[in-house]
Protein backbone atom coordinates (compact mmCIF):
# COMPACT_ATOMS: atom_id res chain seq x y z
CA UNK A 1 0.00 0.00 0.00
CA UNK A 2 1.51 3.72 -1.40
CA UNK A 3 0.87 6.25 1.09
CA UNK A 4 2.64 9.84 -0.11
CA UNK A 5 6.84 8.65 0.46
CA UNK A 6 6.29 5.37 2.84
CA UNK A 7 5.26 2.68 1.62
CA UNK A 8 3.65 -0.04 4.14
CA UNK A 9 3.70 -3.73 2.95
CA UNK A 10 1.32 -6.68 4.87
CA UNK A 11 3.31 -9.07 6.59
CA UNK A 12 0.10 -11.57 6.35
CA UNK A 13 1.16 -14.28 3.77
CA UNK A 14 -0.11 -14.15 -0.17
CA UNK A 15 -2.42 -16.44 -1.96
CA UNK A 16 -1.13 -16.77 -5.27
CA UNK A 17 -3.41 -19.29 -6.63
CA UNK A 18 -4.72 -22.02 -5.26
CA UNK A 19 -4.27 -24.04 -2.60
CA UNK A 20 -3.95 -27.72 -2.18
CA UNK A 21 -4.69 -29.30 1.37
CA UNK A 22 -5.34 -32.62 2.93
CA UNK A 23 -8.79 -32.10 3.43
CA UNK A 24 -9.89 -30.66 0.52
CA UNK A 25 -7.68 -33.18 -1.82
CA UNK A 26 -9.70 -36.37 0.38
CA UNK A 27 -13.20 -34.19 0.11
CA UNK A 28 -12.42 -33.96 -4.04
CA UNK A 29 -11.58 -38.02 -3.85
CA UNK A 30 -14.83 -38.74 -1.63
CA UNK A 31 -17.11 -36.56 -4.33
CA UNK A 32 -15.30 -38.06 -7.21
CA UNK A 33 -15.78 -41.83 -5.81
CA UNK A 34 -19.44 -40.93 -4.95
CA UNK A 35 -20.06 -39.49 -8.50
CA UNK A 36 -18.76 -43.07 -9.71
CA UNK A 37 -20.20 -44.92 -6.96
CA UNK A 38 -22.89 -48.13 -8.65
CA UNK A 39 -25.13 -47.13 -10.35
CA UNK A 40 -22.53 -44.42 -11.47
CA UNK A 41 -24.04 -40.70 -10.57
CA UNK A 42 -21.79 -39.10 -13.11
CA UNK A 43 -22.11 -41.68 -15.90
CA UNK A 44 -25.98 -41.23 -15.83
CA UNK A 45 -26.07 -37.75 -16.41
CA UNK A 46 -23.23 -38.31 -18.90
CA UNK A 47 -25.65 -41.16 -20.87
CA UNK A 48 -29.30 -39.62 -20.46
CA UNK A 49 -28.07 -36.09 -21.48
CA UNK A 50 -25.13 -37.02 -24.35
CA UNK A 51 -25.17 -40.25 -25.52
CA UNK A 52 -29.23 -40.83 -25.14
CA UNK A 53 -29.36 -37.58 -27.50
CA UNK A 54 -26.52 -38.44 -29.95
CA UNK A 55 -27.67 -41.89 -30.29
CA UNK A 56 -31.29 -40.74 -31.71
CA UNK A 57 -29.99 -38.05 -34.05
CA UNK A 58 -27.19 -40.51 -35.86
CA UNK A 59 -29.01 -44.03 -35.22
CA UNK A 60 -30.79 -45.77 -38.47
CA UNK A 61 -34.81 -45.83 -38.29
CA UNK A 62 -36.80 -48.58 -39.28
CA UNK A 63 -40.52 -48.96 -39.71
CA UNK A 64 -43.01 -52.29 -39.72
CA UNK A 65 -43.05 -51.90 -43.60
CA UNK A 66 -39.08 -52.80 -43.67
CA UNK A 67 -39.94 -56.21 -42.16
CA UNK A 68 -41.42 -59.75 -43.30
CA UNK A 69 -42.48 -61.30 -40.30
CA UNK A 70 -41.85 -65.14 -40.07
CA UNK A 71 -41.53 -68.01 -37.73
CA UNK A 72 -42.69 -67.51 -34.49
CA UNK A 73 -39.76 -67.56 -31.99
CA UNK A 74 -41.88 -67.32 -28.20
CA UNK A 75 -45.06 -65.87 -27.17
CA UNK A 76 -46.07 -64.71 -23.98
CA UNK A 77 -48.29 -62.18 -21.94
CA UNK A 78 -47.05 -59.15 -22.61
CA UNK A 79 -46.06 -59.92 -26.47
CA UNK A 80 -44.98 -61.94 -29.61
CA UNK A 81 -41.18 -62.58 -30.67
CA UNK A 82 -40.63 -63.78 -34.34
CA UNK A 83 -38.03 -64.28 -36.60
CA UNK A 84 -38.22 -61.43 -39.51
CA UNK A 85 -36.51 -61.02 -42.69
CA UNK A 86 -35.77 -57.24 -44.60
CA UNK A 87 -38.22 -56.20 -46.86
CA UNK A 88 -36.20 -53.98 -49.24
CA UNK A 89 -32.08 -53.21 -49.64
CA UNK A 90 -32.51 -49.81 -48.06
CA UNK A 91 -33.44 -51.74 -44.37
CA UNK A 92 -31.19 -54.38 -45.18
CA UNK A 93 -27.89 -51.87 -45.48
CA UNK A 94 -29.17 -50.43 -41.82
CA UNK A 95 -28.62 -53.89 -40.36
CA UNK A 96 -24.62 -54.33 -41.41
CA UNK A 97 -23.08 -55.86 -38.52
CA UNK A 98 -18.87 -55.07 -39.22
CA UNK A 99 -19.77 -53.95 -42.93
CA UNK A 100 -20.89 -57.28 -43.24
CA UNK A 101 -25.18 -57.81 -44.22
CA UNK A 102 -27.21 -59.47 -42.04
CA UNK A 103 -30.12 -61.14 -43.88
CA UNK A 104 -32.80 -61.46 -40.50
CA UNK A 105 -34.01 -59.85 -37.51
CA UNK A 106 -36.02 -60.95 -34.36
CA UNK A 107 -39.12 -58.54 -33.96
CA UNK A 108 -41.12 -58.35 -31.06
CA UNK A 109 -44.45 -56.51 -30.70
CA UNK A 110 -45.42 -55.72 -27.06
CA UNK A 111 -47.99 -54.46 -25.44
CA UNK A 112 -47.85 -53.81 -21.83
CA UNK A 113 -43.60 -53.32 -20.74
CA UNK A 114 -43.38 -52.35 -24.50
CA UNK A 115 -42.35 -49.55 -23.61
CA UNK A 116 -40.02 -50.34 -20.15
CA UNK A 117 -38.31 -52.85 -22.61
CA UNK A 118 -37.15 -50.23 -25.36
CA UNK A 119 -35.72 -48.12 -22.59
CA UNK A 120 -33.75 -50.98 -21.05
CA UNK A 121 -32.35 -52.26 -24.62
CA UNK A 122 -31.49 -48.58 -25.64
CA UNK A 123 -29.39 -48.08 -21.98
CA UNK A 124 -27.70 -51.80 -22.45
CA UNK A 125 -26.78 -51.03 -26.08
CA UNK A 126 -25.26 -47.74 -24.89
CA UNK A 127 -23.55 -49.18 -21.48
CA UNK A 128 -23.08 -52.30 -21.95
CA UNK A 129 -23.58 -53.49 -25.55
CA UNK A 130 -22.17 -57.66 -25.02
CA UNK A 131 -24.69 -57.60 -22.10
CA UNK A 132 -27.83 -58.38 -23.79
CA UNK A 133 -28.51 -59.21 -27.26
CA UNK A 134 -27.83 -56.69 -30.07
CA UNK A 135 -30.51 -54.25 -30.35
CA UNK A 136 -31.50 -52.02 -33.54
CA UNK A 137 -34.33 -49.86 -32.63
CA UNK A 138 -37.37 -49.73 -30.64
CA UNK A 139 -40.80 -47.69 -31.66
CA UNK A 140 -44.51 -47.02 -31.24
CA UNK A 141 -47.38 -47.80 -33.82
CA UNK A 142 -49.81 -45.17 -33.41
CA UNK A 143 -53.46 -46.51 -33.88
CA UNK A 144 -56.50 -45.07 -34.07
CA UNK A 145 -59.20 -44.37 -31.12
CA UNK A 146 -61.02 -47.39 -30.32
CA UNK A 147 -58.91 -49.23 -32.35
CA UNK A 148 -57.12 -51.36 -29.63
CA UNK A 149 -53.84 -50.41 -27.51
CA UNK A 150 -50.85 -49.28 -29.26
CA UNK A 151 -48.05 -51.90 -30.16
CA UNK A 152 -44.41 -51.11 -29.26
CA UNK A 153 -42.59 -52.86 -31.86
CA UNK A 154 -38.69 -54.14 -30.71
CA UNK A 155 -36.29 -55.12 -33.58
CA UNK A 156 -32.88 -56.69 -32.09
CA UNK A 157 -30.11 -58.22 -35.39
CA UNK A 158 -30.97 -62.30 -35.34
CA UNK A 159 -27.88 -63.93 -33.43
CA UNK A 160 -29.40 -67.46 -33.07
CA UNK A 161 -32.41 -69.49 -31.92
CA UNK A 162 -31.36 -71.47 -29.03
CA UNK A 163 -31.33 -70.36 -25.34
CA UNK A 164 -29.55 -71.81 -22.72
CA UNK A 165 -32.94 -74.47 -21.36
CA UNK A 166 -33.05 -75.74 -24.69
CA UNK A 167 -29.30 -76.65 -24.48
CA UNK A 168 -30.00 -77.90 -20.62
CA UNK A 169 -32.86 -80.44 -21.99
CA UNK A 170 -30.67 -82.01 -24.49
CA UNK A 171 -28.88 -85.48 -23.19
CA UNK A 172 -25.42 -84.26 -24.63
CA UNK A 173 -25.71 -81.24 -22.08
CA UNK A 174 -23.05 -80.07 -20.96
CA UNK A 175 -20.75 -81.32 -24.52
CA UNK A 176 -23.23 -79.46 -26.71
CA UNK A 177 -22.72 -76.36 -25.41
CA UNK A 178 -18.64 -76.96 -26.16
CA UNK A 179 -19.44 -78.02 -29.27
CA UNK A 180 -21.04 -74.51 -29.81
CA UNK A 181 -18.69 -71.99 -28.15
CA UNK A 182 -15.64 -74.14 -30.11
CA UNK A 183 -17.19 -74.71 -33.15
CA UNK A 184 -16.25 -78.26 -33.12
CA UNK A 185 -16.60 -81.27 -31.20
CA UNK A 186 -13.54 -82.21 -29.46
CA UNK A 187 -11.46 -85.79 -29.22
CA UNK A 188 -11.66 -85.73 -25.99
CA UNK A 189 -12.32 -88.14 -23.15
CA UNK A 190 -15.83 -87.23 -21.20
CA UNK A 191 -15.77 -87.06 -17.59
CA UNK A 192 -16.30 -84.02 -14.55
CA UNK A 193 -12.86 -82.39 -15.44
CA UNK A 194 -13.89 -81.36 -18.47
CA UNK A 195 -17.55 -80.91 -17.48
CA UNK A 196 -16.49 -78.59 -14.55
CA UNK A 197 -14.73 -76.73 -17.15
CA UNK A 198 -17.54 -76.10 -19.71
CA UNK A 199 -19.72 -74.87 -16.92
CA UNK A 200 -17.43 -72.58 -15.60
CA UNK A 201 -16.93 -71.07 -19.02
CA UNK A 202 -20.96 -70.47 -19.13
CA UNK A 203 -20.67 -69.02 -15.66
CA UNK A 204 -18.07 -66.89 -16.16
CA UNK A 205 -19.97 -65.41 -19.43
CA UNK A 206 -23.53 -65.14 -17.52
CA UNK A 207 -21.48 -63.49 -14.84
CA UNK A 208 -19.75 -60.87 -16.88
CA UNK A 209 -22.80 -60.32 -18.14
CA UNK A 210 -24.93 -59.63 -14.76
CA UNK A 211 -22.15 -57.69 -13.92
CA UNK A 212 -22.35 -55.36 -16.76
CA UNK A 213 -26.01 -54.79 -15.91
CA UNK A 214 -25.43 -53.96 -12.45
CA UNK A 215 -22.38 -51.47 -12.77
CA UNK A 216 -24.99 -49.54 -15.06
CA UNK A 217 -28.07 -49.85 -12.36
CA UNK A 218 -30.31 -52.54 -14.20
CA UNK A 219 -31.44 -55.39 -12.23
CA UNK A 220 -32.82 -57.91 -14.19
CA UNK A 221 -35.53 -59.63 -12.07
CA UNK A 222 -36.10 -62.41 -14.57
CA UNK A 223 -32.53 -64.46 -14.72
CA UNK A 224 -33.60 -67.71 -15.94
CA UNK A 225 -32.29 -70.54 -18.96
CA UNK A 226 -34.97 -69.31 -20.92
CA UNK A 227 -34.34 -65.41 -21.43
CA UNK A 228 -30.35 -66.57 -21.99
CA UNK A 229 -29.46 -67.15 -25.27
CA UNK A 230 -26.65 -68.39 -27.14
CA UNK A 231 -25.04 -65.74 -30.12
CA UNK A 232 -23.39 -67.86 -32.86
CA UNK A 233 -21.61 -64.28 -33.88
CA UNK A 234 -19.55 -63.94 -30.24
CA UNK A 235 -19.73 -67.37 -29.61
CA UNK A 236 -20.68 -66.07 -25.93
CA UNK A 237 -23.99 -66.47 -23.53
CA UNK A 238 -26.17 -63.36 -23.83
CA UNK A 239 -29.53 -61.79 -21.75
CA UNK A 240 -32.88 -61.61 -23.11
CA UNK A 241 -36.20 -60.05 -22.13
CA UNK A 242 -35.75 -56.76 -20.14
CA UNK A 243 -39.78 -55.94 -20.15
CA UNK A 244 -38.76 -56.82 -16.17
CA UNK A 245 -36.02 -55.29 -15.49
CA UNK A 246 -35.50 -51.99 -13.23
CA UNK A 247 -33.38 -49.25 -13.66
CA UNK A 248 -32.72 -48.29 -10.84
CA UNK A 249 -30.08 -45.57 -11.93
CA UNK A 250 -33.25 -43.32 -12.76
CA UNK A 251 -36.35 -45.29 -11.45
CA UNK A 252 -37.64 -46.73 -14.62
CA UNK A 253 -39.93 -49.47 -13.78
CA UNK A 254 -39.05 -49.34 -9.98
CA UNK A 255 -42.36 -49.42 -8.16
CA UNK A 256 -42.73 -50.08 -4.21
CA UNK A 257 -44.47 -53.48 -3.34
CA UNK A 258 -44.97 -54.35 -7.24
CA UNK A 259 -42.99 -57.67 -8.17
CA UNK A 260 -42.12 -59.44 -11.59
CA UNK A 261 -40.60 -62.94 -11.28
CA UNK A 262 -40.76 -66.53 -12.14
CA UNK A 263 -41.25 -68.40 -8.73
CA UNK A 264 -38.70 -71.12 -9.82
CA UNK A 265 -36.73 -68.94 -9.65
CA UNK A 266 -36.39 -65.94 -8.02
CA UNK A 267 -34.91 -64.54 -4.58
CA UNK A 268 -36.81 -65.77 -1.68
CA UNK A 269 -37.09 -61.46 -0.54
CA UNK A 270 -39.14 -61.47 -4.28
CA UNK A 271 -38.64 -57.70 -3.69
CA UNK A 272 -35.46 -55.69 -5.31
CA UNK A 273 -35.91 -53.40 -2.51
CA UNK A 274 -37.14 -52.70 0.94
CA UNK A 275 -41.20 -52.13 0.33
CA UNK A 276 -40.27 -49.30 2.43
CA UNK A 277 -38.34 -47.03 0.14
CA UNK A 278 -41.05 -44.75 -1.79
CA UNK A 279 -41.27 -44.69 -5.28
CA UNK A 280 -38.93 -42.92 -7.04
CA UNK A 281 -38.64 -39.26 -7.49
CA UNK A 282 -37.36 -36.77 -10.41
CA UNK A 283 -34.54 -38.22 -12.47
CA UNK A 284 -32.04 -35.61 -11.55
CA UNK A 285 -32.96 -36.19 -7.57
CA UNK A 286 -33.48 -40.01 -8.30
CA UNK A 287 -29.84 -40.13 -10.05
CA UNK A 288 -27.91 -38.06 -7.30
CA UNK A 289 -29.50 -40.28 -5.11
CA UNK A 290 -29.01 -43.77 -6.23
CA UNK A 291 -25.79 -44.86 -4.59
CA UNK A 292 -27.29 -44.72 -1.30
CA UNK A 293 -29.94 -46.58 -2.16
CA UNK A 294 -28.36 -49.13 -4.17
CA UNK A 295 -25.35 -50.18 -0.99
CA UNK A 296 -28.28 -50.04 1.53
CA UNK A 297 -30.77 -52.59 -0.41
CA UNK A 298 -27.89 -54.59 -2.81
CA UNK A 299 -30.42 -54.94 -5.38
CA UNK A 300 -27.98 -56.35 -7.78
CA UNK A 301 -27.92 -59.88 -5.53
CA UNK A 302 -31.73 -60.34 -6.58
CA UNK A 303 -30.29 -61.46 -9.94
CA UNK A 304 -27.46 -63.52 -8.33
CA UNK A 305 -29.75 -66.18 -6.31
CA UNK A 306 -31.48 -66.16 -9.67
CA UNK A 307 -27.91 -67.28 -11.62
CA UNK A 308 -27.00 -69.60 -8.14
CA UNK A 309 -30.07 -71.76 -9.30
CA UNK A 310 -29.17 -72.12 -12.72
CA UNK A 311 -25.63 -72.50 -11.30
CA UNK A 312 -27.25 -75.43 -9.29
CA UNK A 313 -30.07 -76.65 -11.75
CA UNK A 314 -32.82 -77.70 -8.90
CA UNK A 315 -36.14 -76.25 -8.21
CA UNK A 316 -36.82 -73.48 -5.34
CA UNK A 317 -38.85 -75.84 -3.55
CA UNK A 318 -36.33 -78.45 -2.28
CA UNK A 319 -34.13 -75.58 -1.19
CA UNK A 320 -37.20 -73.69 0.99
CA UNK A 321 -37.94 -77.09 2.45
CA UNK A 322 -34.58 -76.76 4.65
CA UNK A 323 -35.22 -73.15 4.82
CA UNK A 324 -33.04 -72.22 2.42
CA UNK A 325 -29.76 -73.75 3.68
CA UNK A 326 -27.88 -75.33 0.95
CA UNK A 327 -25.84 -77.82 3.03
CA UNK A 328 -28.61 -78.24 4.85
CA UNK A 329 -30.04 -79.27 1.47
CA UNK A 330 -26.87 -81.08 0.29
CA UNK A 331 -26.90 -83.31 3.20
CA UNK A 332 -31.11 -84.09 2.98
CA UNK A 333 -30.65 -84.79 -0.35
CA UNK A 334 -26.83 -86.49 -1.06
CA UNK A 335 -27.66 -90.04 0.55
CA UNK A 336 -30.39 -91.07 -1.93
CA UNK A 337 -29.02 -89.14 -4.75
CA UNK A 338 -29.60 -90.60 -8.46
CA UNK A 339 -26.93 -91.07 -10.81
CA UNK A 340 -26.45 -87.67 -12.04
CA UNK A 341 -27.39 -85.63 -8.82
CA UNK A 342 -23.88 -87.93 -7.42
CA UNK A 343 -21.91 -86.49 -10.75
CA UNK A 344 -23.68 -82.76 -10.23
CA UNK A 345 -21.84 -82.80 -6.76
CA UNK A 346 -18.53 -84.54 -7.72
CA UNK A 347 -18.23 -81.83 -10.33
CA UNK A 348 -18.41 -79.40 -7.17
CA UNK A 349 -16.22 -80.66 -5.52
CA UNK A 350 -13.22 -80.65 -7.54
CA UNK A 351 -10.19 -78.32 -6.46
CA UNK A 352 -11.31 -78.88 -2.94
CA UNK A 353 -14.54 -78.26 -3.40
CA UNK A 354 -14.45 -74.19 -4.65
CA UNK A 355 -17.57 -74.60 -7.11
CA UNK A 356 -19.26 -75.45 -3.66
CA UNK A 357 -18.36 -72.64 -1.90
CA UNK A 358 -19.21 -70.48 -4.81
CA UNK A 359 -22.53 -71.98 -5.05
CA UNK A 360 -23.39 -71.27 -1.66
CA UNK A 361 -22.22 -67.60 -1.12
CA UNK A 362 -25.02 -67.37 -4.29
CA UNK A 363 -27.74 -69.20 -2.96
CA UNK A 364 -28.24 -67.53 0.55
CA UNK A 365 -31.17 -66.58 2.54
CA UNK A 366 -30.16 -63.28 2.84
CA UNK A 367 -29.15 -60.89 -0.42
CA UNK A 368 -27.06 -58.96 2.52
CA UNK A 369 -25.03 -62.07 2.61
CA UNK A 370 -25.16 -63.23 -1.32
CA UNK A 371 -21.93 -62.07 -3.67
CA UNK A 372 -21.65 -60.17 -5.58
CA UNK A 373 -21.18 -60.55 -10.01
CA UNK A 374 -17.50 -58.54 -9.47
CA UNK A 375 -16.50 -60.44 -6.14
CA UNK A 376 -17.66 -63.97 -7.88
CA UNK A 377 -16.11 -63.27 -11.16
CA UNK A 378 -12.86 -62.77 -8.89
CA UNK A 379 -13.56 -65.91 -6.89
CA UNK A 380 -10.94 -68.95 -7.42
CA UNK A 381 -13.66 -71.06 -9.07
CA UNK A 382 -12.17 -68.86 -11.91
CA UNK A 383 -9.11 -69.21 -11.73
CA UNK A 384 -8.72 -71.91 -13.83
CA UNK A 385 -8.99 -70.75 -18.03
CA UNK A 386 -12.29 -71.55 -19.30
CA UNK A 387 -12.88 -72.99 -22.96
CA UNK A 388 -11.84 -69.75 -24.69
CA UNK A 389 -9.27 -67.45 -23.73
CA UNK A 390 -10.32 -64.08 -22.62
CA UNK A 391 -10.28 -61.03 -24.12
CA UNK A 392 -7.57 -57.76 -23.25
CA UNK A 393 -10.77 -56.02 -21.46
CA UNK A 394 -12.18 -59.04 -20.00
CA UNK A 395 -8.39 -60.05 -18.46
CA UNK A 396 -8.07 -55.93 -17.22
CA UNK A 397 -11.73 -56.25 -15.42
CA UNK A 398 -11.16 -59.55 -13.70
CA UNK A 399 -7.29 -57.90 -12.22
CA UNK A 400 -9.19 -55.20 -11.45
CA UNK A 401 -12.12 -57.18 -9.50
CA UNK A 402 -9.22 -59.20 -7.83
CA UNK A 403 -7.96 -56.71 -6.27
CA UNK A 404 -10.26 -54.35 -5.38
CA UNK A 405 -13.55 -56.76 -4.24
CA UNK A 406 -13.31 -56.19 -0.57
CA UNK A 407 -16.28 -57.07 2.34
CA UNK A 408 -17.79 -53.55 2.79
CA UNK A 409 -21.03 -55.74 4.64
CA UNK A 410 -19.79 -53.98 8.33
CA UNK A 411 -20.02 -50.75 6.65
CA UNK A 412 -23.20 -50.92 5.32
CA UNK A 413 -24.87 -52.72 8.75
CA UNK A 414 -23.44 -49.70 10.42
CA UNK A 415 -24.69 -47.02 8.33
CA UNK A 416 -27.88 -49.09 8.20
CA UNK A 417 -28.09 -48.96 12.00
CA UNK A 418 -26.88 -44.89 12.49
CA UNK A 419 -30.06 -44.06 10.21
CA UNK A 420 -32.22 -46.57 11.94
CA UNK A 421 -31.61 -44.71 15.03
CA UNK A 422 -32.25 -41.51 14.34
CA UNK A 423 -33.78 -39.69 17.16
CA UNK A 424 -32.93 -41.93 20.32
CA UNK A 425 -33.78 -42.16 23.30
CA UNK A 426 -31.07 -39.87 24.66
CA UNK A 427 -32.12 -37.22 22.06
CA UNK A 428 -35.65 -37.69 23.95
CA UNK A 429 -37.10 -39.59 21.01
CA UNK A 430 -37.92 -43.46 19.89
CA UNK A 431 -35.61 -45.97 17.70
CA UNK A 432 -37.53 -47.12 15.04
CA UNK A 433 -38.21 -50.24 17.10
CA UNK A 434 -39.45 -48.99 19.91
CA UNK A 435 -42.03 -46.87 17.24
CA UNK A 436 -42.71 -49.76 15.52
CA UNK A 437 -43.77 -51.54 19.06
CA UNK A 438 -46.02 -48.57 19.94
CA UNK A 439 -47.73 -49.01 16.72
CA UNK A 440 -48.45 -52.32 17.17
CA UNK A 441 -49.70 -52.34 21.00
CA UNK A 442 -53.39 -52.99 22.40
CA UNK A 443 -54.78 -50.32 24.64
CA UNK A 444 -54.69 -51.29 28.16
CA UNK A 445 -56.54 -49.92 30.71
CA UNK A 446 -54.66 -47.22 32.95
CA UNK A 447 -51.95 -45.87 30.31
CA UNK A 448 -53.94 -43.42 29.19
CA UNK A 449 -50.85 -41.42 27.83
CA UNK A 450 -49.51 -44.09 26.07
CA UNK A 451 -52.47 -45.05 24.19
CA UNK A 452 -52.90 -41.69 23.09
CA UNK A 453 -49.51 -42.12 21.78
CA UNK A 454 -50.12 -45.68 20.24
CA UNK A 455 -53.56 -43.94 18.76
CA UNK A 456 -52.21 -40.40 17.36
CA UNK A 457 -49.36 -42.70 15.83
CA UNK A 458 -51.55 -44.98 13.96
CA UNK A 459 -52.98 -41.99 12.76
CA UNK A 460 -50.05 -40.48 10.93
CA UNK A 461 -49.21 -43.87 9.62
CA UNK A 462 -52.66 -43.94 8.11
CA UNK A 463 -52.07 -40.10 7.10
CA UNK A 464 -48.66 -41.13 5.60
CA UNK A 465 -49.82 -43.97 4.00
CA UNK A 466 -52.91 -42.38 1.91
CA UNK A 467 -50.04 -39.62 0.88
CA UNK A 468 -47.37 -41.99 -0.24
CA UNK A 469 -49.99 -43.84 -2.56
CA UNK A 470 -51.34 -40.47 -3.71
CA UNK A 471 -48.04 -39.52 -4.79
CA UNK A 472 -47.49 -43.09 -6.40
CA UNK A 473 -50.46 -42.67 -8.73
CA UNK A 474 -49.40 -39.21 -9.38
CA UNK A 475 -45.99 -40.39 -10.61
CA UNK A 476 -47.53 -43.16 -12.30
CA UNK A 477 -48.94 -40.89 -14.28
CA UNK A 478 -45.97 -38.62 -14.78
CA UNK A 479 -43.97 -41.40 -16.05
CA UNK A 480 -46.91 -42.52 -18.66
CA UNK A 481 -46.65 -38.72 -20.01
CA UNK A 482 -42.53 -39.16 -19.87
CA UNK A 483 -42.45 -42.45 -21.58
CA UNK A 484 -44.24 -41.09 -24.60
CA UNK A 485 -42.00 -38.49 -24.88
CA UNK A 486 -38.69 -40.35 -25.87
CA UNK A 487 -40.08 -43.32 -27.85
CA UNK A 488 -40.54 -42.38 -31.53
CA UNK A 489 -43.89 -43.01 -33.19
CA UNK A 490 -43.92 -44.77 -36.44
Amino acid sequence: MQCGDVIYRSTLPQNDGLTITAPGVALALSAVSYLWATPGVAPGFFDMFVLAFAERLFRPTFRKDDFVLGKKLGEGAFGVVCKASLANPEAAEKVKANGVMQGDVVVKKATEYGAVEIWMNERVRRACASSCADFLYGFRESKAKGKGAEEYWLIWRFEGEDTLYDLMQSKEFPYNVETKILGDVQDLPKGISRENKIIQTVMRQLLFALDGLHSTGIVHRDIKPQNVIFSEGSRTFKIIDLGAAADLRVGINYIPKEFLLDPRYAAPEQYIMSTQTPSAPSVPVATTLSPVLWQLNLPDRFDIYSLGLIFLQMFNRQLKRCDYDLVAWRNLVEPRANAELRRGFDIMDLDDGIGWELLTSMVRYKARQRISAKAALAHPYFNREGLLGLSVMQNVQLQLFRATQKDYSELARWVVGLMAKSGTEDAGGFTEAQLQELREIKPKKGSAQRNVLASVLRVQRKIVKTINESMDELASQRKSIWWSRWIPRE
